[in-house]
Parts: C-alpha cells; sequence; structure tokens
C-alpha cells in the first residue's frame, strides 16, 4: 500500500518535473554583480527550469533548516522527560522488588499443614 502511495504521488510529479523542463528549456543569465551586470564573468547562463528548480530545492533545505533550528528547546525538553521517565520506571521496578521482599519476608507460609 505504502509503494502505491508513493508511486501515486511521485510518477506524476516527475511527469510535471520533465513538462516543466521542456516548458522552460531557455537559456537565462543569473549575475550576481549588483551594479552592472553586462560583465559576463559574474554570472552564469542556465536554463531557466534548473533555475527555478535549484531555487526551490534551496528554500525547501533553508525552511527545513530554520525550522529544525527553532524546535532545538522543544527536542531538549523531549529528551530531559524521556530521561526522567526512564529514571522513574527503574526506581519503581526497585521499589515493587523491595516491597515484595519485605512482605514474602513477614508473612506466615500458610500452604503448609500443620498436623
Amino acid at each position: 500500500m505504502r509503494k502505491f502511495l508513493t508511486g501515486l504521488i511521485l510518477i506524476p510529479l516527475g511527469v510535471l518535473f520533465i513538462v516543466f523542463a521542456f516548458a522552460n528549456r531557455r537559456l537565462v543569465t543569473v549575475t550576481f554583480d549588483p551594479f552592472g551586470g553586462s560583465d559576463p564573468e559574474t554570472g552564469v547562463t542556465l536554463p531557466l527550469f534548473i533555475l527555478i528548480i535549484a531555487v526551490a530545492i534551496f528554500g525547501v533545505v533553508a525552511g527545513s533548516t530554520a525550522t529544525w533550528l527553532r524546535q532545538r528547546r522543544w527536542r531538549h525538553t523531549s529528551r530531559q522527560y524521556e530521561t526522567d521517565a526512564r529514571e522513574a520506571r527503574v526506581e519503581l521496578a526497585d521499589l515493587r522488588s523491595r516491597y515484595e521482599l519485605r512482605e514474602t519476608s513477614r508473612l506466615p507460609d500458610l500452604t503448609r499443614r500443620t498436623g
């Protein structure tokens, strides 16, 4: 079922990228000089679809990184709670074993018959 859903999403997405690439094959020059864009040494010429896809990928990576950094506090709190819960489970197991030992040594054995 999972492979079917993955195929149901990825195949149309792949077709969409291919159609987008064919529709935007023209070369564009991207320059990194804010004062004079006529110098070819400061720019890159590439197909428009590569530029758009690269910018989209950069945006996804930048957004994911920003989200990951913002959630640092919650991850730290979660790890702290997990550590506390693990320590509480160990302490509970220790207390239960102590209680069972104390109760079994204190109670008389009623399963023996005295004749």
